[in-house]
């Protein structure tokens, strides 16, 4: 898979506080890259690393055989997480404003801009004012301007903020027909489902350091560990005595056990002592979501179980 966009070793620090600390990844041609964290984590300053909004104390950034400086930024798109339309400019002058920044034909642009605001349920929509429109629509028309000029990398900064559910999975399915036909996407979003449902690879960052770099696969595979949850009355210290139980959550009479990396839980299911009280027993793997909220609050699953590569 051709290599779009390489970071190496980037460092970043304000004043006295080191904020990227060697931050390293790929993204390819084709694939939807997820960069995740908690708020503080790192995440923007690497963007605006990449966009050259700023630029790194060491490290680079590679976009295809350019660096720093040189990179072409019309051929990279960016939906930024704060938010920017003239609210008295129609909409497909917004969108045309966008498409001469990056230097992309007019009647082109024009066309593409008619396509998308039909995908995206704007239709009819082109010729009224941005000020006219809600939330939600307002943040369909700035995901059309940063794809607007056909770019070979997008980057994406929390792009389902202020959508409705209906809304969200058109956006996560129109990112997923882009990627497929070739563009190479790096995403930042706390929607950890819709992550889960689309990337390729995950680059987890937390205190401006690399927590988890890998596949969706690899890292389902070395931190995704099963967990049991069962309903009933139970006392925290019984469950915890379990074998192959590495802890166990308890909220009223819902108890979540989890589990080691290598248990099999067929066996392990038969040795649950008998005094128990099971009203209902299900098992199933550690979400991303989890993996996530492990990480941001110091629980330090990933020392437990291990790193993911790519």
């Amino acid at each position: 898979m051709k290599k779009v966009l390489s970071v190496e070793n980037l460092q970043k620090s304000f004043k006295n506080t080191k904020v990227l600390k060697n931050i390293s990844f790929d993204v390819h041609q084709g694939e939807i890259m997820a960069i995740l964290g908690p708020n503080g984590a790192g995440k923007s300053t690497t963007i605006r690393n990449i966009m050259g909004i700023m630029y790194p104390d060491e490290g680079s950034v590679t976009f295809h055989n350019h660096e720093g400086k040189e990179i072409p930024r019309h051929k990279i798109g960016y939906l930024p997480e704060e938010r920017g339309l003239y609210k008295n400019v129609k909409v497909m002058d917004v969108l045309l404003y966008f498409a001469s920044l990056k230097e992309y034909p007019k009647e082109k642009a024009k066309q593409r801009a008619l396509v998308f605001l039909e995908k995206l349920g704007l239709k009819g929509k082109e010729y009224a004012s941005v000020e006219e429109l809600s939330k939600g629509m307002g943040q369909k028309v700035q995901f059309i301007g940063s794809i607007i000029h056909e770019p070979e990398l997008l980057i994406l900064d929390e792009p389902f903020s202020g959508l409705d559910p209906v809304s969200q999975e058109i956006f996560r399915d129109e990112i997923k027909e882009l990627a497929k036909n070739g563009t190479a996407i790096l995403l930042s979003s706390h929607q950890m489902n819709l992550v889960e449902s689309m990337c390729d690879r995950l680059f987890m960052i937390n205190r401006g350091e690399k927590v988890i770099y890998g596949s969706m696969d690899d890292v389902k595979t070395e931190y995704a560990n099963f967990k049991c949850t069962i309903r009933g009355k139970n006392e925290t210290a019984a469950l915890e005595r379990i074998p192959e139980v590495t802890r166990v959550d308890q909220s009223d009479d819902i108890s979540i056990l989890y589990l080691t990396q290598d248990v099999e839980v067929t066996s392990w299911l038969k040795q649950l002592p008998n005094d128990i009280d099971v009203q209902e027993l299900s098992v199933d793997r550690v979400s991303l979501h989890e993996i996530f909220v492990d990480i941001a609050t110091d629980r330090n699953l990933a020392e437990e179980v291990g790193e993911a590569h790519a």
